[in-house]
Order: structure tokens, then C-alpha cells, then sequence
């Protein structure tokens, strides 16, 4: 059994018991933080913090490693809820394209974006991609993220949608850290069904799905829904043969464009719907009436120069807001989460504790862990981070660029 006391933290973060599942609108500023705390633990699970001066006969601490936290704060680790961690190549040249002047949509037109990547990946085998990924996880993993969202939608095909699924069920299997997996083979329409939408429908709903389902591969089930890609309508047809399938909606919407996703994804139960570069008030109030997670990608806005989404407007009516890196070979080649944090507060006029909130305890619910994972509990197994010395909280958004991360126990 491994056991580990954190003795003389600075700020012990997000920590409490009965704390709320989701924060939202005023709430998002609340963060609890216990100063000049321990915290115990066993097997990775909490099994007991306080004030540094109760931390004696807690528990048996024979064979016990001892970790002094001085001038650190200790954290839950974040929670992404939206990456698209297994891909086979990355994607420069395109960033050289927009240097250039084309947009993200120019690149798509002329076969870029999404296609590339389903290229690459089809010339790639599974172990490789797996080999690829793990390193990826581990890197994550190093920078605080503590549980992870993986969608495929680089496949494009039956064989290459179902290759990058088996790859995350794969990781799933070799990690410490919770892994789900989101069915995105409405990604893009493959070349070949550019002016059949029908057909390549038809082979999501007949064919990949009742695979995914014998095989247990997919969590979720999500659709880009955009101009010049699946259309509400469409998205409305996959997502509901999803759910016959087991498999709960989480769904991209409002990255270039408002085409009523927002209301239909959430009519149609969807956990969340992420990106939301662009609202409608008809977003607003569906997502007042609902429980639905709105997910802003700030590193996407930040890399491709599309305007960043406007979570102010939505925490000042009164919603939940959470935060997940995008992370992906095109338009977000950035996994780490504490840049997230840091753009969310400089482009997005978070605070860092609203911040905190969208990449934690919010975080969590976007994926269904709010169980386990965003904040300090008793019986908790989130892994935690212990951050360098550092003079306050707000220093670690304040400190963009740089690596604060000490440890992270999982």
C-alpha cells in the first residue's frame, strides 16, 4: 500500500466535502482553500486533510513517504473534457497556410484540416498510433490533467474509425488516470460521400455504431455541427441512433456560425456542447432550462484567430461555464491546461478562481466524474498536483509560459 502525507501546503484548493457538483453564474468566483493544511493519502485515495496542527493519528503512517508542501498549493488535477488526443501526424504546414492568410475553413475547402489528418491516420497502424498517443498521454499527465476526453473522428471510414477507438480502449487499459472515449466519425464527410450525405450517414448509423457498441468502444457521441459540415437536421439523425446505442451526445456547435445546435443538442440530452465561439440569445436561454455543460476551447480561438467565446455573458446570466484544451494536430496543438487558464483569463476576463472552477469541478461534470474527480474530498481519487513554491494562486495563470507543476500524484 502507498502512503503519502502532504504536510505544511500553503493553500490546500477546492477542498471540502458535500461541495456542489457544478458551479454556476456568481458561485463560479467560490473556491475553497484551506491554508497551512496536510493532506493523507492512501493508494491514491484522500483519506484525510486539515489544518496542519490535527494532522497527528490520522491514520497508521508506518512505511509512510512524507512530502513537504511549503510555500506550495496543492490542487485538484484538471479535468479535459474535449481533446482529440490520437492522431497520426502533426499539422504545420497549415499553420504556415494561415501565416499566409487562409482561414481555417479555406484550408478545410481545398482539403485540409480534418481530411488531412484522416489521410495520415489510414497509412498508420494501430500500435504506432497507440505508441504515438501514449507518449501524448504522459506528457498531459505531467502538466496536471487528470482525466481526459478522447474523440476519434481522424478515421473517416468504418476500419479507420474503429482502429482510433481500439487504440483509446487501449489507453484506457494502460493508464492510471480515467480515459473516456467519443465517437466523432461525424467529423467530416470523407471525399468520396462530399455530395452523398445520405450515404455516408447511412454507414455511421449501420454500420459503425452496432460495431461500437459488440466492442464496447465509445462513451459518447458527438457531431461537428457547422456550415460546410453536418447540418442540424443531420446531427439530430446520428445523435439519436447514438443514444439507441448506449451512447450519451456531446457535440461541437458554434465555432464559425449559429445554426440552432445548441437548443436541438440539448433537446436531445446532450452533456455538453462545446466550442460556442459564437452565441444567439436562443443559445442563452436553452442552455438556462437545461443541464447541459457549455465547454469554451480558448487554445482553439488562440491559435486559429477565431474570436474567443464569450463566457462572461454566460456566468453573468447565471450558467456554468468549463474550460478543456482542444487539443488536437490543426487548430489546437497545445495540451496543457494551465495556458488554458491563463488565455481564459487574459482573453475570456475569467478570474482565476472562475477558471479553476471551469477546469475542475465543472470540468468533471462534462464528463461524468463529478463523483470522483475535480475537487479534494475524503474518498476522493482524483490525482492532485503540487505545484512549486509560488507567492498566490492567481500566479500560476499570471506566470503564462511557465512550468509551476512539482509533482502529480495519481
Amino acid at each position: 500500500m502507498s502512503k503519502i502525507l502532504i504536510k505544511n501546503i500553503k493553500g490546500l484548493v477546492q477542498v471540502g466535502e458535500e461541495l456542489p457538483m457544478v458551479r454556476k453564474g456568481k458561485e463560479m468566483r467560490e473556491l475553497p482553500i484551506l491554508e497551512n493544511a496536510f493532506l493523507a493519502l492512501e493508494d491514491g485515495e484522500v483519506v484525510g486533510y486539515g489544518p496542519m496542527n490535527e494532522w497527528e493519528g490520522i491514520s497508521d503512517w508506518r512505511d509512510l513517504e512524507i512530502v513537504d508542501a511549503d510555500g506550495c498549493f496543492v490542487l485538484p488535477a484538471f479535468c479535459d473534457s474535449h481533446t482529440h488526443a490520437v492522431f497520426a501526424k502533426t499539422r504545420e504546414e497549415e499553420f504556415v497556410d494561415r501565416i499566409h492568410g487562409l482561414t481555417y475553413e479555406e484550408i478545410a475547402l481545398k482539403g485540409g484540416g480534418i481530411l488531412n489528418s484522416a489521410r495520415k491516420l489510414t497509412e498508420m497502424s494501430e500500435d504506432d498510433l497507440f505508441e504515438q498517443a501514449q507518449k501524448r498521454i504522459e506528457k498531459m499527465i505531467a502538466c496536471g490533467t487528470g482525466a481526459i476526453e478522447i474523440k476519434s473522428g481522424y478515421g473517416l471510414s468504418v476500419d479507420a474509425e474503429l482502429k482510433m477507438l481500439r487504440v483509446i480502449k487501449r489507453l484506457k487499459e494502460k493508464n492510471k488516470i480515467v480515459i473516456k472515449a467519443t465517437f466523432l466519425g461525424a467529423h467530416a464527410f470523407p471525399v468520396e460521400y462530399k455530395q452523398n450525405h445520405k450515404g455516408y450517414i447511412d454507414l455511421i448509423i449501420n454500420e459503425m455504431l452496432p460495431q461500437i457498441k459488440n466492442e464496447g468502444l465509445a462513451d459518447y457521441i458527438d457531431v461537428f455541427c457547422e456550415r460546410n459540415y453536418f447540418s442540424v437536421q443531420e446531427m439530430e439523425q446520428i445523435l439519436i441512433a447514438g443514444k439507441n446505442h448506449g451512447l450519451i451526445p456531446k457535440v461541437h456547435v458554434n465555432q464559425f456560425s449559429t445554426m440552432g445546435g445548441v437548443s436541438k443538442a440539448i433537446e436531445l440530452g446532450a452533456l455538453s456542447v462545446d466550442h460556442l465561439e459564437e452565441l444567439a440569445d436562443e443559445d442563452i436561454e436553452a442552455l438556462q432550462n437545461s443541464s447541459c455543460m457549455p465547454v469554451f476551447l480558448p487554445g482553439c480561438s488562440h491559435f486559429i484567430g477565431i474570436p474567443f467565446g464569450d463566457a462572461r455573458r454566460l456566468i453573468d446570466s447565471g450558467l456554468p461555464v468549463a474550460l478543456a484544451s482542444d487539443y488536437n494536430p490543426g487548430s489546437t496543438p497545445n495540451y496543457n491546461l494551465f495556458a488554458v487558464w491563463s488565455l481564459a483569463c487574459i482573453k475570456m476576463k475569467m478570474t482565476p478562481e472562475e477558471a479553476l472552477n471551469a477546469l475542475t469541478i465543472n470540468a468533471a461534470y462534462a464528463i461524468g466524474l463529478s463523483e470522483t474527480h475535480g475537487t479534494i474530498c475524503l474518498g476522493s481519487k482524483s490525482p492532485i498536483i503540487l505545484t512549486k513554491e509560488i507567492p498566490s494562486l492567481a500566479y500560476l495563470p499570471y506566470s503564462f509560459g511557465e512550468d509551476n507543476v512539482q509533482r502529480v500524484f495519481l
